[in-house]
């Protein structure tokens, strides 16, 4: 085999120009490029030495789902890419992460554990650090507004209720879900989440907003504590 043929171009502008991944991107359309080929978009531009794509490469090793659990420092680690190129990628995950979840124009029902789960997991399934948040819903079960209230470890002192149901408040939501995820991967319940799901149900009862469910997110796995008698 040739030298040609075995040699990689180091540079993008190395290739000829009909295989350049925004030339390829024009003239096919983005479903024709490789997932190496719409990181390299997104980061734009190499580094010393190193091509977008080869920083693609390297970036995406561990595969989408690794790429989308990592932190902007995480990526920030990775040789060629700074600030800016870590911003540019993760914002295009959770434009991505928000299409899947979005069935379009009207609002989703979240009636089910299985369908918050569906709503929830491509967007905090993969994180790296815990996020603890809400779903307010109306009286059908619609999804009103969905809002973070805290990141980092979850504890009582960091979910107090006021900042939960300031958010339920103020979009007149008539029910809750609440939601977190496990970096670990395994969404079994401890017993801190457990107690601090009762505590703000019973905070709840008394603001006239109901707690439907707490669903906790793992690696494409989820454990709704409704389903658990915990609720």
């Amino acid at each position: 085999m040739s030298e040609v043929e075995t040699t990689r171009p180091s540079r993008v502008c190395d290739l000829p120009r009909e295989d350049r991944p925004r030339e390829r991107l024009l003239r096919l359309g983005a479903a024709a490029l490789s997932n190496r080929e719409l990181l390299a978009l997104l980061i734009g531009s190499g580094a010393r030495g190193r091509s977008a794509l080869a920083v693609a490469e390297e970036l995406i090793g561990s595969g989408l789902h690794g790429l989308a659990g990592r932190s902007a420092f995480e990526l920030c680690r990775g040789r060629g890419v700074g600030a800016a190129k870590a911003a540019r990628i993760l914002a295009g995950l959770e434009l991505g992460a928000r299409l899947a979840a979005d069935p379009g124009a009207e609002a989703p029902r979240l009636g089910t554990p299985a369908d918050v789960a569906r709503y929830l997991l491509p967007r905090h399934g993969p994180r790296s650090v815990e996020v603890f948040g809400i779903l307010a819903l109306d009286v059908r079960h619609r999804l009103k507004r969905e809002a973070v209230i805290s990141v980092g470890c979850l504890t009582a002192s960091l979910v107090h209720p006021r900042e939960v149901f300031q958010e339920a408040l103020s979009c007149r939501a008539a029910a809750l879900i609440l939601f977190h995820n496990h970096p670990s991967g395994d969404p079994e319940p401890s017993s801190e989440d457990v107690a601090l799901t009762r505590r703000l149900a019973s905070a709840g009862e008394l603001m006239g907003v109901e707690v439907l469910d707490h669903v906790i997110l793992g690696a494409g796995r989820f454990v709704s504590l409704k389903d658990r008698g915990a609720l």
